[in-house]
């Protein structure tokens, strides 16, 4: 059981602060393919992803991470050779692919950040009792986010293995150190990205701490 992500978001829905764990790893597929590719890829966000056709656990939405041991970097590899014009020449198969699921780029993060901030207000506004909490939870089988908003309408999201238990208290931990070493910090400016090395060791060590000790003893 472990915390895979936080996401702080403002009272207006901009993101100004996320973590990943480091502990995280996103599963990969590595196959050797002969020509004609049989899957359908196209490039979508900078990024080369398949676009029709599934097999062996690659499925649509999962992109491009490597060609013959040489890692992706957006719709290039990290040897700057554009990855559709490599897999275009069939003088390049048998090629080995590497697909699996990107990590999620700064603006993606911005996006979902300002998604969850909308979706906190709509089930605010759906609620059929006033001063209601909004969501607090959302529970897929991979993951459950846990979601604590302040009174001044700062938001702190938690994404864990939905076996963990007893978020709240790190949620409370992590609110502590927001108060501490972002709020208390004279050169921060609230609503503003939060970015001052005391906050991120700290919060860094509490992240840590659960993972080894777990959350009771943080």
């Amino acid at each position: 059981m472990t915390i895979y992500s936080v996401y702080i978001i403002n009272k207006a829905g901009s993101l100004i602060y996320h973590y990943d764990s480091p502990n995280l790893s996103r599963p990969a597929v590595e196959k050797t393919f002969s020509y004609p590719l049989e899957l359908v890829l196209k490039v979508f966000d900078e990024k080369v992803v398949v676009a029709f056709g599934e097999r062996d656990g690659i499925k649509v939405g999962h992109a491009v991470l490597g060609i013959n041991g040489i890692p992706a970097e957006g719709r290039l590899l990290q040897d700057k050779r554009d990855i559709m014009e490599i897999l275009a020449n069939e003088e390049n198969y048998p090629i080995n692919i590497k697909f699996g699921k990107p990590n999620l780029t700064v603006n993606e993060r911005i996006m979902l950040a300002s998604m969850l901030h909308s979706l906190f207000a709509i089930g605010s506004q759906l609620s059929p009792e006033p001063q209601t909490s909004g969501i607090q939870a959302l529970e897929t089988d991979t993951f459950k986010l846990h979601c604590h908003q302040t009174m001044t309408g700062v938001k702190f999201v938690i994404i864990a293995d939905p076996k963990q238990a007893n978020i709240d208290a790190v949620l409370k931990k992590l609110y502590e150190v927001y108060a501490d070493y972002a709020l208390k910090n004279p050169f921060y400016s609230l609503d503003m990205p939060i970015r001052a090395e005391l906050f991120d060791s700290n919060l860094q060590a509490v992240m840590e701490q659960v993972d080894k000790l777990g959350i009771s003893n943080i």
